[in-house]
């Protein structure tokens, strides 16, 4: 369990946090619980996140025991900057959709004083890290992995396997298009795969 240090902030020094994992990990129920915490402490909280991310909600963000937190979605990184205007606690949710310029964007808020709360997959449905997260994570002072429970097997899990045959990186979905797996669960689906296209072709 993460515990907030709000001596930093006291200070006018600034941090990075990053939660990371798979999906239906709880990354969302994290985020907003941290920055709830932070609003009943009388911080001053600003939340964005990607604008494609519309899957529950075109401008709130939801997780996935459906609680909301209000959120300003925006199309590049650089706009957070416009926007994170006497703040003291910034949260991003779904950030492996942002750009790569997120990380130095988190870098310079937590530069001039502000508590940055991260929240994103850390690995695509190909098991490769996934976007700024990788980056984050190593910029970070703290960084929270949660697991979800293999569908298969019941074990944690932290790869996002994807149950369809499309190969583009982002892909929104939900239970009907990814399901959470453990290591060995995620590499007998890769196999899996792996033949039915092979048997696919040789029936070509």
């Amino acid at each position: 369990m993460f515990l907030e240090n709000d001596r930093n902030l006291n200070q006018g020094r600034g941090w990075i946090e990053v939660i990371c994992g798979s999906m239906f990990s709880g990354k969302t129920e994290e985020l907003i619980r941290r920055l709830t915490r932070a609003r009943i402490a009388r911080q001053k909280v600003e939340i964005f996140k990607p604008a494609i991310d519309t899957r529950f909600d075109e401008q709130n963000v939801v997780s996935h025991n459906e609680n909301v937190i209000q959120s300003s979605p925006v199309q590049h990184s650089s706009q957070i900057l416009l926007y994170a205007h006497q703040v003291d606690v910034v949260g991003i949710d779904e950030a492996q959709f942002f750009d790569d310029q997120l990380v130095s964007v988190c870098n310079k808020l937590a530069t001039s004083g502000i508590r940055v709360i991260v929240a994103g997959l850390d690995m695509d449905f190909s098991g490769k890290p996934f976007g700024p997260i990788p980056a984050l994570m190593a910029t970070a002072e703290y960084v929270t992995k949660v697991h979800a429970i293999c569908m298969r097997c019941g074990n944690l899990a932290h790869y996002s396997h994807r149950k369809t045959d499309e190969k583009k990186l982002v892909m929104l979905g939900e239970t009907d298009t990814y399901e959470p797996l453990c290591r060995s669960c995620y590499l007998k689906a890769q196999n899996e795969t792996t033949k039915m296209q092979h048997t696919d072709k040789e029936a070509l």
